[in-house]
């Protein structure tokens, strides 16, 4: 896939269980092929749902820690180790380029949104990863916002990837079906649609999606990734779907990437 631009794309990646992590399946082997398909990122910013904080906040320590931020998964699962360096100069440049205010915060490392994906992505951990926050404060339109002042980003080598999920609703998982709940599939739709039709505002005001929205996630924090990518998506990016598709019930794996 040829990048005749010399910018990273921007990526969107819904994760799902961080068993993904352990083990091999079509949504894992998806997120190593788009890896191979992709330049090699200098640098790779990463903003998970999974660091959920007051305020926008940055991690800059050279080499950050593991957050095994999840219960009763097998041992395995907890020792998973992804050994990419930080990069502290980029999360500074990454903090001026944001108009709000961002806070540097190393309590936080690589959280499972993170290291699930990118353990398949980047095996080798040989690309320097840092993280922003997800601001629990901050409105859709804001995390839209803070998107477009991180695009220029993207002509600095970094690739910048969201993780989370369209629709999260763990309390109507059913564990045993295949596809996704008729409301979580329309919802899922309604946004695929508005991105295909670069309708963003649409997906900014996402309970315009009508009831769907109402079930596809109680706390937005799986959502709001997703808003960070279109905002630093470009006028001129192809958007291509990926892992489109709702699993036991109430999560959304489909992704994007914008190159």
């Amino acid at each position: 896939m040829a990048n005749s631009t010399n910018k990273m794309p921007a990526l969107f990646i819904g994760h799902g269980s961080p068993m993904n992590a352990i083990e091999d399946n079509d949504f894992t082997r998806n997120w190593a092929k788009i890896a191979r398909e992709i330049p090699k990122p200098e640098a790779i910013l990463a903003i998970s749902a999974h660091w959920y904080t007051t305020g926008s906040r940055i991690t800059d320590e050279t080499y950050p820690k593991m957050v095994y931020d999840m219960y009763g998964f097998p041992e395995e699962l907890y020792r998973v180790v992804y050994k990419a360096k930080g990069s502290p100069e980029l999360a500074h440049l990454t903090k001026d380029l944001i108009k709000r205010t961002v806070k540097i915060d190393n309590s936080w490392g690589y959280d499972h949104g993170t290291w699930s994906v990118l353990s398949k992505m980047y095996p080798e951990a040989d690309i320097p990863v840092y993280q922003l926050s997800v601001d629990s404060n901050a409105s859709a339109e804001t995390h839209f916002q803070i998107g477009q002042e991180i695009s220029s980003l993207r002509d600095k080598g970094v690739l910048i990837f969201g993780s989370g999920n369209v629709v999260h609703n763990l309390s109507k998982i059913s564990w045993g079906m295949e596809g996704g709940h008729p409301w979580a599939v329309e919802f899922d739709h309604y946004i695929k649609e508005k991105i295909i039709k670069r309708q963003y505002q649409d997906a900014i005001n996402y309970k315009s999606a009508g009831n769907s929205s109402e079930l596809a996630f109680f706390t937005p924090e799986h959502f709001y990734p997703l808003l960070y990518i279109l905002g630093a998506s470009k006028e001129d990016d192809r958007v291509s779907i990926f892992n489109d598709s709702c699993v036991m019930g109430s999560l959304s794996m489909t992704s994007y990437l914008f190159q």
